[in-house]
C-alpha cells in the first residue's frame, strides 16, 4: 500500500505566542492603506522606498518585543527574514489586495507569486489572509479561498492566521460602489456571522475585527465579545483597524476577558508616528510605540484566554 503523502509537520502556536500562552503581535503588512497614512502626514505620495524603510524600522525597534510580526512580501519580508530582525514568530501575508490609490481594500485573493515553501525556509512560521467577508453571490468564492489557504499553510508546515473583515453587501448594480446605509448594517452580527463561517475552516488562529469598533462601554464590548467567541472554534485575537488608539487597550482587555487570546495589530502601535522623518523616527517608535506595545502585552499577559486553552 502506497503511503500517503504530507507536508512538513506544521508549527504550533507556542512559536507566535508569549510565555502566558497568549499573543502580543504586531501588523505591519500595509500597502496602500500605509501610502494612503503617509499622504496624510505628510501631504505627499510616499515611493516604495519610504514604505518599506518605515517598516523595517518598525522591525528594528518594535519587533524584538512583540510575540509575532507581520509583513508583506513587497515591502520588506526578505530584509526581515535576512537580518534576523524578528526573535519572535515571522508571519508572511499572502493576500493580493484590490485596492484603489485612495479607497479601502474592497476584495482579496491568494498571491500565488507568494512561495509559502520558501518563505517557511527563510523563517517564517506562519502565513496570514486577509478575507473581506460579504453577504452576497461572492460568499461561496470567498469561502473557498480561505479553505484553500488553511490548507496549502498545512501542506507548507506554516500556522496560518486567517482575517476576516465584515463589510456591508453592496445594494446596486456591479461596479456601483455603493454599498448599504450604517442603519441597513449590523456590524457585530455580520462580525459574528463571518467568523463562525471562516473559523470553521480551523485556520491555526482566527483574527477578528472589534464590535462596535471599541467604542462603546466595556462591559458592553465584554458582552459582543463574548457572543463573538462562542461561534469561533479556534484561537483568536482581535485586530486594531476601525478602533481608535486611545480605545484600543480597553478594547483589547474586554475581548481577552471573552475569550480571545491576545491581539495582532498595527496602527494602534504605530501610526501617529508615520510620517514623523527618517532622522528621527527609531528614537520616536521606541519612546512611543514600544510602550503602547508593552502596555497591550501586559493585558494580554493578565487577561488572555491562553491558545492551548482553546
Amino acid at each position: 500500500m502506497t503511503t500517503p503523502r504530507t507536508g512538513p509537520a506544521t508549527p504550533t502556536l507556542d512559536l507566535l505566542a508569549r510565555p502566558s500562552g497568549g499573543f502580543a503581535m504586531v501588523a505591519m503588512d500595509q500597502r496602500e492603506s500605509l501610502r494612503q497614512m503617509f499622504a496624510a502626514a505628510t501631504g505627499e505620495r510616499a515611493g516604495d522606498d519610504t514604505l518599506t524603510a518605515f517598516k523595517l524600522a518598525v522591525a528594528r525597534e518594535v519587533g524584538p518585543h512583540a510575540s509575532g510580526f507581520l509583513i508583506d512580501q513587497d515591502y520588506g519580508f526578505d530584509r526581515v527574514a535576512a537580518e534576523g530582525l524578528i526573535p519572535g514568530g515571522l508571519i508572511i501575508a499572502v493576500d493580493s489586495l484590490q485596492q484603489s490609490s485612495d479607497g479601502p481594500v474592497e476584495d482579496t485573493s491568494i498571491d500565488e507569486r507568494v512561495d509559502l515553501a520558501a518563505a517557511r525556509r527563510a523563517g517564517a512560521v506562519a502565513a496570514k489572509l486577509l478575507l473581506i467577508w460579504r453577504d452576497d453571490e461572492h460568499r461561496r468564492r470567498r469561502l473557498d479561498i480561505a479553505a484553500a489557504f488553511v490548507r496549502r499553510c498545512a501542506e507548507a508546515g506554516l500556522l496560518s492566521v486567517l482575517e476576516g473583515v465584515a463589510k456591508p453587501t453592496a445594494t446596486a448594480g456591479p461596479g456601483s460602489g455603493e454599498t448599504a446605509g450604517p442603519a441597513a448594517f449590523d456590524g457585530p452580527a455580520a462580525i459574528r456571522e463571518a467568523a463562525a463561517e471562516l473559523a470553521g475552516l480551523r485556520p491555526s488562529l482566527y483574527k477578528a475585527q472589534v464590535p462596535l469598533g471599541g467604542a462603546a462601554p466595556e462591559e458592553r464590548l465584554v458582552d459582543e465579545c463574548a457572543k463573538l467567541d462562542e461561534v469561533i472554534p479556534v484561537p483568536w485575537v482581535v485586530l486594531s483597524q476601525g478602533v481608535d488608539r486611545d480605545d484600543f487597550p480597553a478594547a483589547v482587555r474586554a475581548a481577552c476577558r471573552a475569550g480571545a487570546s491576545g491581539m495582532l495589530a498595527g496602527r494602534a502601535i504605530w501610526s501617529d508616528l508615520v510620517g514623523s522623518g527618517s532622522s528621527g523616527l527609531a528614537a520616536a517608535l521606541r519612546a512611543r510605540a514600544v510602550p503602547r506595545l508593552r502596555r497591550l502585552a501586559e493585558i494580554v499577559d493578565e487577561y488572555a484566554r491562553p491558545w492551548s486553552a482553546r
